[in-house]
């Protein structure tokens, strides 16, 4: 039994009988266009290495089958250009020098008491230094001050004990007269 054709000159891929053409290959050229390049990864812009020998060194492990590992980085992130120096931070701000020596005064201040006011003193001038230049070192500044303004009203509450024990002293001595 055979059916009618289908409307439009259709023909059936899978009926029996000959076929119109064989179906068309995308990667031939059309009517002698040239195929197009693929894109590749390769810069042309970039400059050559004039005293390179070509191929040479030859990248990677020598002993690895060619291809293996894929070039490039495969860790590295899409769109980015590769950092400048790597491994190294980029440079931060500098750290104001004043509210360091601050610090280190407030804190020897424990062991010689004069210099916890120097310290505190110097922390506010640094403080102030540091909102003029945006320097890095704020909170060492205010460490100074704290510690160093701590210390020093410890050494004053030290120093009039010191000199209210040697008053009762003398007028304990004196009151007692033989």
């Amino acid at each position: 039994m055979s059916y009618p054709p289908p409307p439009g000159g259709w023909h059936d891929p899978s009926a029996a009988g000959p076929q119109s053409s064989p179906p068309v290959d995308p990667t031939l050229p059309m009517a002698g266009n040239p195929i197009p390049t693929q894109p590749t990864s390769a810069d042309p812009y970039a400059p050559a290495d004039p005293y390179a020998a070509p191929g040479y060194p030859p990248a990677g492990n020598p002993y690895a089958p060619p291809g293996y590992p894929p070039p490039g980085d495969p860790y590295a992130a899409a769109g980015y250009p590769p950092a400048a120096y790597p491994g190294y931070a980029p440079p931060s701000s500098k750290t104001n020098t004043l509210a360091i020596v601050a610090l280190v005064l407030s804190l020897v201040g424990f062991t010689s008491c004069i210099t916890a006011p120097i310290g505190a003193i110097m922390g506010h001038v640094a403080r102030k230094q540091i909102r003029q230049t945006g320097e890095q070192g704020e909170g060492m500044a205010k460490a100074a001050i704290i510690v160093g303004w701590i210390l020093t009203a410890l050494l004053v509450l030290l120093i009039i004990f010191y000199v209210v024990m040697i008053i009762i002293a003398i007028n304990s001595d004196s009151s007692s007269s033989y």
